[in-house]
């Protein structure tokens, strides 16, 4: 039986975990042991929140899927002779490196697959340790890299609806910086100049943070994630948040389905939807994801 713990925190992304309408909707579940849309629309009445039907399918979704992960979760026997997990070992034998190098050590291949200037099709494509090389000698400028990136997340995006937003003022000063760092030889490391991509749960100050659903459109970070921070210490270039499925499940969310790049006519999966097929489809150089229930 799901506690009204459980169900709070499934409300939490809707933002609405902490109101009238949040407690009575999971004081419903609690005796009920389930959620339906007439669920909803008691707690609305109750309440006088009005919410659309898409918000309602989507809010029923999130709770059932917590519901059920728990009672999954539940279905292991543990008895007492199981000890607490204080620390995780994932192989047997497995040692921690006696010392580990600090990003600006790291060897990067000094040469590339490809002689000479690459065209931008190649650029796009390059792995990172390539466009790393290309930036740090000075062959290519994060600008140049951020503006062919940018560039092409407007071309392909109204095919793949991969991009929920564009940051293109905050790209274009990032690699600014970057470019005048490396020519006065402040190299930070290999993520130096290089653009990438944000799933759209990660927050970055002053843009929005929506995770996929129209209820948050317009919610804008007042504060960035620690992720986000870490990469730009590290000076990368943010160039766009890009599309999840609605609540972190599956592809489709309120801009419609991001596709596969290789076959428009399927779904990218998810819910890193957005993520996966920018990278894919060379719109950024890399792009970080997540994956909340594994």
């Amino acid at each position: 039986m799901p506690s009204r713990r459980d169900v709070l925190l499934a409300l939490v992304p809707f933002g609405l975990a902490s109101t009238a309408f949040g407690r009575a909707v999971a004081q419903e579940v609690e005796v009920k042991g389930d959620i339906t849309q007439e669920t909803l629309l008691n707690a609305e009445w109750i309440t006088g929140v009005n919410l659309d039907q898409q918000q309602r399918e989507a809010i029923v979704k999130a709770v059932q899927t917590k519901i059920s992960a728990l009672d999954s979760l539940r279905q292991v026997p543990l008895d007492e002779s199981m000890p607490m997990a204080l620390a995780f070992v994932p192989l047997k034998g497995l040692q921690r490196p006696a010392q580990t190098k600090a990003a600006t050590e790291i060897c990067l291949p000094a040469t590339s697959t490809i002689a000479g200037r690459p065209s931008d099709q190649q650029l796009a494509f390059l792995p990172i340790f390539e466009q790393a090389e290309l930036i740090r000698s000075r062959q290519i400028t994060s600008l140049e890299l951020t503006g062919l990136y940018l560039d092409r997340l407007k071309k392909f995006d109204p095919v793949l609806k991969c991009v929920v937003n564009l940051t293109e003022d905050l790209a274009f000063q990032q690699a600014e910086r970057a470019d005048r760092e490396i020519e006065l030889g402040r190299y930070r490391g290999p993520l130096h100049g290089i653009p990438w991509g944000a799933k759209d749960l990660i927050a970055v100050k002053g843009y929005p943070v929506t995770w996929g659903i129209p209820a948050r459109r317009e919610n804008v970070a007042d504060r960035s994630a620690t992720v986000f921070d870490r990469l730009e210490q590290s000076g990368a270039v943010l160039v766009g948040k890009l599309s999840l499925g609605a609540l972190a499940m599956g592809d489709e969310w309120f801009g419609g389905r991001t596709n596969n790049p290789w076959n428009p006519q399927r779904g990218s999966s998810g819910s890193s939807a957005g993520s996966a097929s920018a990278v894919a489809a060379g719109l950024c150089g890399f792009a970080i994801g997540s994956e909340t229930l594994g």
